[in-house]
């Protein structure tokens, strides 16, 4: 998990949400807030806050170290694929986002894959906490 939580990652969050009470926001807002170097990811949206929103992987002008998905499993199983195409080595699924396709295709092709547990309350919460 300190692998995930090292905040020289580029992180992409996949399903960025502008609603507030959407855990596709707090992953977003709580990353951005601890100083990660974070990329919101949703075709519906062109801006988070302030912040430019870009429609895919592709569209993000560097290079990602890890994505975080927050969207449901079977996109989730698409996003993993583009990850291999691009090189991303880790992938955070969300509580509600995994499927055992997604999370056997990443043990498959060497992608370090979390799931099950909650980026901002399982990883930075308790990841600080250990510090």
């Amino acid at each position: 998990m300190e692998d995930f939580l090292d905040r020289k990652n580029k992180i992409a969050v996949i399903g960025v949400s502008n609603n507030h009470e959407k855990w596709g926001y707090k992953v977003y807002r709580s990353l951005k807030n601890s100083g990660f170097k974070v990329y919101p990811v949703n075709p519906k949206h062109e801006k988070i806050d302030s912040d430019r929103c870009y429609p895919d992987l592709r569209s993000i002008p560097e290079k990602i170290d890890e994505v975080i998905t927050v969207v449901p499993p079977e996109i989730t199983e698409n996003v993993v694929k583009r990850c291999k195409e691009l090189g991303i080595g880790k992938v955070w699924m969300q509580p509600g986002s995994e499927s055992e396709d997604a999370i056997r295709f990443c043990e498959e092709n060497g992608i370090n894959v979390i799931h099950d547990a909650c980026f901002v309350v399982d990883g930075l919460k308790k990841g600080w906490e250990s510090i």
